[in-house]
This record gives C-alpha cells, structure tokens and sequence, in this order.
C-alpha cells in the first residue's frame, strides 16, 4: 500500500481522542458505547483515520491467533497467503464483515484468518509460537507490496481506516461485537500521513496501542527495534510504542510499570533526588534501555490480554483523563469521553505526569487511581499546574 490510492499523504497539526474502557471483571459489551464515547471526540480528529481495537471477541477460537490483513490487491493476496499456509494451520479464513459507509472511501480488500503455527515449521524455527508469528507478520508487511497485517492477537482484534472513527466503526459493524475491554481512537496526523495501514491502534500480537502526540524519538526507537528484529513499516511513529511494549515485557519479562518506566523515565535530576535503593533502579533502567525512552508529548491507551492501560509523557504534555464506575474503568483525552460511555462515574480523576493507571482483569484495585477523594482532586490540581506551565 505504498504510495498507493490508499494512502492519502495528507499531514495536519492538531491533536488525536484517544478513549478506552475495561471491564475489571471481564464482562463483554459490544461496541456502541465506545463508538459514542469517541464520536464526542470527533473535532480532535479530521478524517485521516481512526479504529479500534477490542479484547475478548473470539471467545470460540480463544488460542488461535486471529490475523486481520488488508490488501490492495489480487497479487497482493496470493503472495501472503503463500506465506500464511506455508507456515500456519488455517481453521476459518473469510472476509472481515463490512457493511457500505458513504464516508469510508475505496476501502482495501479486508480478511481474517484464524491461524496456528505449523508443528513442524515451528519446531524447526526454534521459537516461540509468539515469536514465530511476530516473525511471519513482519515479514508479509515488510516484503510483501501491498499487504498488511493490521492484527494479530488471540482472542482480540484491530478495525482500521481513513474516515472519522464513528464511521468506521459502522463500516465494521462494531455493534455485532462483544469485548471486556475497548479502545479507540480518531486521528490527526501530525508528522506522518494518513494511510489505512497508518491508522491506529498500532498492534502486534495482542498488544494495541492509540496515541495521541508525537514521537521525537522516532529515530532513535526505530534504530534501537531494529536490533531486536523488529520491522517499522508503517510509516508512523506511533509504531514503535508497539514493539516496544513486547519487547520489553513479552520477550525481556519487565513488568509493566517498570516498562512505563523505561518508556517515560524520569530526569536525570528528579532520578538524583531518590532514594538510593530507587535512584540506583533508574540509573540502571537509564543506561541498559536509553534507546527505548520515548521522548515528545504523548498520551497513549494500550491493551493486552486481561489489562489496559494509561500513560502520559513526563511532563503532561497531552491530556489524559481516568474513571471508575463498580467494576470499570474507563480512560479518554477528555472527560466528555469518558461520559460519553458512562454518565455517572464514582470517581474521575486526572493521571499524574508519567505515572500509569493500569487495570487487570480478576483486580478491583487500580493501579494509579488516588485512595481519596480528596487526593484525586490534588491530582487534578497538579494536572492543571503542569499543564499551564
């Protein structure tokens, strides 16, 4: 899809909605709540992407991996399916149902496939089955023209476009779905273009990552996946927050507050200031992951199996607001988002600069969410004073 019809090349500075909702329980909804949630947010975006990604909706095929490919051609299909049953047993292949949207343009050819490693194919990679798909995605979307796999968890799914995202999840017939967990996103692309393949969520696996900001460290992060096998292909920077993720976590087993860490450290003079015991963890952290500090204003909504989870850059730089109402959570840029999707929540509050809120599924306790009411309006306030400054 390179320079193809499906990539409009059109680049504009503004700000993304980002909105996410989990079930602590592991209760499924389908998908109208959080369409309202980031129709609300439609200003924040101009029409050069949005999606979607939703856990929990295969429950029948909970161990296969669940490959979500756009093509934007005949040729383009057969040279990745010539890798897919090469190297994969394939339960169901189909098209991903649409419905016809006036707003969705063009649309590429959209399929899924419910795979499993071959036995044998892996066995002789010597691999994981996480990294023998990891590998293989890579590959379809680095060398096959015109192919891309936009999703590939179990029991999990991305749905991506260029439109507004409250189309989009019409053109998908979100509603016919059933997820614990779902996040959204409507675009502005600032930097990189607007493109099918370049809207968010950005996933690998089961991760999914939507963002709003910019990555100024794009470069560096790229260069520094690279040496891990990781392939950035396309063409936006939000990519790289994926890799990272299940590089560190997935494959280095950091958990993932500590990986929060690593992406949004602290300065060098806040580290200095600390404890000793801490001070020599984040020296540490500093030195051995510098190339995966992730540096510019950004907030970002990320997902996996049973958690999500919400972050701000280190100084606050694009706004995050957070919600709990019985057993949700609820996050979005805006708290018209969160509203949106739950008009009366028990608590909202504003994150703290680089500090997660993370909710797990089968926990009540969320990590990140102040213990008073009197503490989340602290929270909010610093918010605020960071904010202005």
């Amino acid at each position: 899809m390179r320079n193809s019809r499906f990539d409009r090349g059109e680049r504009n500075i503004s700000g993304c909605g980002l909105s996410g909702m989990m079930s602590l329980t592991g209760e499924r909804v389908d998908g109208r709540a959080i369409r309202e949630s980031i129709a609300i947010l439609h200003e924040r975006s101009n029409g050069l992407g949005g999606g979607f990604a939703a856990y929990g909706i295969y429950p029948e095929r909970e161990q296969q991996f669940a490959l979500h490919v756009m093509f934007d051609a005949p040729s383009a299909q057969s040279a990745a399916e010539k890798i897919i049953e090469h190297d994969f047993d394939i339960d169901l292949d189909e098209r991903i149902p649409t419905r016809s949207n006036r707003n969705i343009v063009d649309p590429p050819l959209l399929m899924r496939y419910f795979v499993l490693p071959r036995a044998l194919q892996l066995q002789e990679s010597g691999m994981s089955a996480e990294d023998f798909v990891l590998e293989r995605v890579m590959r379809i979307n680095a060398d096959v023209p015109g192919a891309f796999v936009f999703s590939s968890g179990r029991n999990m799914g991305a749905f991506k476009a260029v439109g507004y995202a409250e189309d989009i999840a019409d053109f998908f017939r979100l509603e016919e779905y059933e997820a614990y967990t779902w996040i959204a996103h409507g675009r502005f692309p600032t930097n990189t273009p607007g493109w099918w393949a370049g809207a968010h969520p950005f996933t690998l696996l089961d991760w999914a990552v939507v963002h709003n900001g910019e990555i100024s460290s794009y470069g560096i992060n790229k260069r520094y996946l690279e040496m891990f096998g990781y392939r950035c292909t396309m063409r936006t920077d939000t990519e790289v927050m994926a890799y990272l993720l299940d590089l560190l976590i997935r494959r280095h087993g950091l958990p993932v507050e500590v990986a929060c860490d690593v992406m949004a450290a602290p300065f060098w003079e806040q580290i200095e200031r600390l404890p000793e015991k801490r001070r020599r963890l984040y020296t540490a952290l500093r030195q051995v992951y510098g190339g995966a500090l992730v540096n510019g204003p950004f907030a970002i909504i990320f997902g996996r199996q049973g958690e999500m989870v919400g972050i701000n850059d280190r100084i606050k730089l694009r706004p995050l607001v957070a919600a709990r109402r019985d057993s949700w959570l609820y996050l979005s840029s805006e708290e018209a988002g969160i509203r949106a999707m739950c008009p009366d929540p028990d608590f909202v509050w504003t994150p703290r600069a680089g500090h997660p809120v993370i909710g797990r599924l089968g926990s009540d306790v969320v990590i990140g969410q102040p213990e008073s009411d009197a503490e989340g309006a602290a929270v909010q306030a610093l918010g605020r004073e960071v904010a202005s400054e």
